[in-house]
């Protein structure tokens, strides 16, 4: 069974490993080098003291298995209702709908926040994410080309967004 709910302090070292896996096996993150507890507790302080951006996750059988996020897509005032969504699964529960159902939540908190746009920035490549934003009515919106390198390869940029 999985349970859909807001992240919590003793969250933060799961939440390091699975974005870790990202760092390490593909270019959902441009970040190069796997990150710390301690580099990441300002990201989740912020997401827990700021009621605007949302970090939450899903348990499954009691293990959190991913979590999701909106964050500040800019610190400048007029897009204070324009937030970015990230979203990550585990490598070992992906493909069992827990990306979907933290979709479908962090969507209706975005909702009940008054947000307008939600963007992502996805990976050329990133087929399942592309997929799964469309099923949610993301529309794409532009691409950065050759912006990341990773891989020792250029990496290719999609912006998506969804007007609420």
């Amino acid at each position: 069974m999985t349970i859909i709910r807001d992240a919590r302090q003793e969250d933060l070292a799961t939440l390091v490993d699975i974005y870790n896996q990202s760092v390490r096996n593909s270019a959902a993150t441009f970040d190069l080098t796997p990150v710390t507890v301690e580099q990441r507790q300002s990201w989740l302080d912020s997401h827990i003291q700021n009621e605007l951006f949302p970090l939450i996750v899903a348990e499954q059988n009691g293990v959190v298995a991913g979590y999701a996020s909106l964050s500040s897509y800019s610190e400048k005032g007029a897009y204070i209702q324009t937030v970015e969504l990230s979203v990550y699964v585990d490598e070992n529960y992906q493909g069992y709908g827990i990306g979907k159902k933290l979709m479908t939540e962090i969507l209706e908190k975005a909702k009940g926040r008054n947000h307008h746009v939600i963007i992502s920035g996805i990976t050329k490549g990133n087929n399942k994410s592309i997929k799964m934003h469309e099923q949610f009515g993301f529309t794409l919106c532009g691409e950065f080309k050759e912006v990341g390198w990773k891989f020792d390869q250029w990496q290719d940029v999609l912006f998506y967004q969804l007007i609420i």
